[in-house]
């Protein structure tokens, strides 16, 4: 066979896991797709040892050669960071990049469905992908929000994109029975931006209260997701009037030369990254980086929390 869908566990994540010690998840389509080279490669590593320095095992994902790794070892990481011929596999891709043998960087969807597997209930990302602008006639919509629906792993993010429909994805997170609490916040933040005019049900003010919903949601024995809304501090966000220019520009032009569909969201990233001389790409990692810190707090405080965790991780 060319591949092979056996997931590996680097030496790693499997004694963090086997220990009941703190572990968190991060996407690996950010470092191949997100970022330029080499930064992306820089921003990989930087995120891995800034979850080291909390006490915190990290945990990057990504398929190689057609084989889920959970916990990439340094030639892995730098692959996937430099290959051109890297592949983005969302959960449907997934069995074919297995049997096949191809190597690809994890979406938020398929790094929680792999996380989720073997036992690591914290994950840090960006933004979720939500329901696009749109979508009445399209129907484009984050695979994201149905993997999260059935997936039992506490997400922390910045949000979603301005450029999506926040309200639907709102609307359809909570259709899903996908829970969504605040993290210092009573407003859903819009990624590039702190704060939005949705409000939240739910609001947390420290990590030991996402640890407590977490062993509050395994009682009741669900299985759908928690989504922990980080936003950026004010300092580190883009200028909101710069922000909703930027945006109503360009979602002007993608309408003037008939763009839509999939390739709708590449050109709005593309417009900001260029219209704001390249400020949204630094708020893109300073949003990662905020999210794994506060992804290892909430993972330090779970495991503190839950010395019965051990129990019911991952065994190789």
């Amino acid at each position: 066979m060319a591949g092979r869908s056996n997931i590996v566990v680097s030496a790693a994540v499997r004694d963090a896991l086997a220990g009941g010690a703190p572990v968190v998840a991060l996407e690996s389509t950010l470092i191949a797709h997100g970022l330029p080279r080499p930064r992306n490669r820089e921003v990989a590593m930087e995120l891995e040892q800034q979850a080291r320095d909390r006490g915190v095992t990290p945990a990057t994902i990504a398929v190689i050669d057609g084989v889920p790794r959970i916990g990439l070892d340094e030639p892995d990481l730098r692959r996937i960071a430099d290959d051109t011929h890297v592949v983005k596999l969302s959960v449907r891709d997934l069995p074919v990049a297995c049997a096949t043998g191809w190597t690809g960087a994890t979406t938020v969807a398929s790094t929680a469905l792999l996380a989720s597997r073997v036992g690591i209930r914290l994950f840090a990302t960006g933004g979720l992908g939500g329901v696009h602008r749109g979508a009445g006639d399209s129907f484009d919509e984050s695979a994201d929000l149905v993997t999260l629906a059935t997936t039992p792993i506490t997400v922390v993010s910045a949000g979603v994109k301005s450029i999506l429909g926040i309200s639907a994805t709102l609307e359809r997170l909570e259709t899903l029975g996908i829970t969504v609490i605040g993290y210092r916040t009573s407003t859903f933040p819009g990624f590039y931006l702190p704060h939005t005019t949705y409000d939240l049900d739910w609001r947390v003010s420290d990590a030991s209260q996402v640890a407590t919903t977490m062993t509050a949601a395994d009682a009741l024995g669900l299985t759908s997701a928690i989504v922990v809304a980080n936003p950026l501090p004010s300092d580190q966000a883009l200028d909101p009037a710069l922000h909703d220019r930027v945006l109503a520009d360009a979602l002007a032009w993608a309408a003037e030369r008939g763009i839509r569909g999939k390739a709708v969201t590449p050109f709005l990233l593309e417009t900001f990254h260029r219209e704001t001389d390249g400020a949204s790409l630094e708020i893109n990692i300073n949003a990662v980086r905020n999210n794994v810190a506060v992804a290892a707090d909430i993972a330090l405080a779970w495991a503190a929390a839950d010395p019965a965790a051990a129990d019911r991780t991952y065994r190789p």
